[in-house]
């Protein structure tokens, strides 16, 4: 049975509705589809119903799905922890890399972009919650290394995402996508051209869209439960 469409149905409802409960206009944000160990043909599936960018964490299984997917025209995110001897197939079939913690993967990724493709666009991943077993530069860590990477030609850095520590209370979720919007604010307050919030997943896009995210990352509520990954 198909219950692709009615899952992300709800999500866009789910979206919808805690964006106009805060005040916010709902165009304002984006689903990010998560798509790591979902097959193509759940893809190209939401593709047909308008979804347009998805998001992967697995280099070998990302770049398979832009292959096989290519004709399609979709948009797509990295979202898993950068290493060095992966960044060359990110930088040059990504369109998105949310998971920027480290100045020298930067570097690589802006040296490694194709000088014909748009510049990368880029999120500072920040640790918002301390764990040390989460990617993710510190708070206090995060000015210095934002103002590095916007000058980093091959880059547009958009902004900031974060993934806290699971917590089932919403004041406790709202508190920690706090910091990220605050932080977020303060750096445009500095001077840096930031756009994008990617905080919020299928368990706390509700307090993530009441604090500020432009985009959530949802996998688990339009997919399912993962088999593996």
């Amino acid at each position: 049975m198909d219950t692709l469409p009615a899952k992300l149905q709800a999500v866009m409802a789910r979206i919808d509705r805690v964006a106009r409960q805060y005040g916010r206009d709902p165009t304002g944000i984006s689903l990010l589809a998560v798509s790591k160990t979902r097959p193509a043909t759940d893809i190209r599936r939401l593709a047909s119903l308008g979804q347009r960018a998805f998001s992967e964490s697995y280099l070998r299984e990302g770049m398979a799905k832009i292959a096989e997917l290519r004709a399609l025209n979709l948009e797509w995110h990295f979202i898993g922890a950068l290493q060095g001897n992966k960044t060359r197939p990110i930088a040059e079939n990504f369109d998105w890399v949310h998971s920027v913690d480290r100045l020298p993967m930067a570097e690589r990724l802006a040296a490694q972009r194709p000088a014909d493709k748009l510049p990368l666009s880029v999120c500072l991943q920040v640790n918002v919650s301390g764990e040390t077993s989460k990617g993710g530069v510190s708070v206090t860590q995060a000015p210095a290394m934002a103002r590095a990477i916007a000058n980093l030609p091959g880059l547009r850095l958009r902004g900031l995402m974060t993934i806290p520590a699971p917590n089932d209370d919403f004041l406790a979720q709202r508190r920690a996508f706090r910091g990220l919007r605050e932080l977020f604010e303060q750096l445009k307050t500095d001077g840096l051209l930031l756009d994008t919030l990617s905080m919020g997943m299928s368990h706390d896009l509700e307090a993530a869209i009441a604090e500020g995210a432009t985009v959530v990352r949802v996998g688990t509520a339009i997919f399912g439960e993962r088999t593996s990954g």
